[in-house]
């Protein structure tokens, strides 16, 4: 074998049902670190309580749901798209194949900001945000490993993630360009 050649150690998971993937840690603390939120952070997808556990860390308030009970502690499960209650900002993982929903729907019901992990190689496809009020696009590196909800519930480590992946942030009011930086796993931004 080449001494070059490095093993590679991405995974390729079959579909998970209701679109339940996991991020790591490190992609919601590292947002929480760059980007100014002001008020209650809600999180309507989530899952194992990975966003709002970081906001809390953060020194945010946060409350979340989801659509089903995946056993975190403080979610109620609520089916955001029918949800009328209205926060300041939401900061979620929505189900990449209807995140333009999820995202109309988010800023139907917030008054300040909108953030989504997305990933990144949709953003040419997303026709969805033409108009929408997208402020930033913060890119991850390394590239984040999100496995299926069930891969970590059953204790296994992701590792090597195939897809790059970003965070959207939608901030109401907004009329510009969106801006282009860079979230780095082990600190810093650019």
């Amino acid at each position: 074998m080449n001494a070059s050649l490095r093993k590679r150690e991405s995974h390729i998971w079959a579909r998970e049902a209701n679109e339940h993937y996991v991020e790591p840690a490190w992609c919601s603390e590292r947002l929480f670190a760059e980007e100014e939120f002001t008020g209650l952070i809600h999180d309507p997808c989530c899952g194992f309580g990975t966003i709002p556990e970081a906001a809390a860390r953060a020194g945010l308030t946060a409350t979340a749901t989801d659509l089903i009970d995946r056993g975190y502690q403080f979610g109620k499960v609520e089916d955001f798209l029918t949800s009328i209650c209205r926060y300041d900002n939401m900061v979620f993982n929505p189900p990449f194949n209807i995140a333009a929903r999820f995202v109309r729907r988010a800023l139907d019901l917030t008054t300040r900001k909108v953030a989504i992990i997305f990933p990144t190689a949709r953003l040419n496809a997303a026709h969805w945000m033409k108009g929408a009020p997208l402020r930033r696009v913060w890119l991850l590196s390394p590239r984040p490993s999100m496995p299926p909800g069930h891969i970590i519930a059953a204790g296994k480590k992701a590792t090597g993630g195939k897809q790059d992946f970003c965070w959207l942030i939608f901030e109401r009011g907004w009329d510009g360009t969106a801006e282009l930086r860079w979230l780095y796993r082990d600190g810093g931004a650019g």
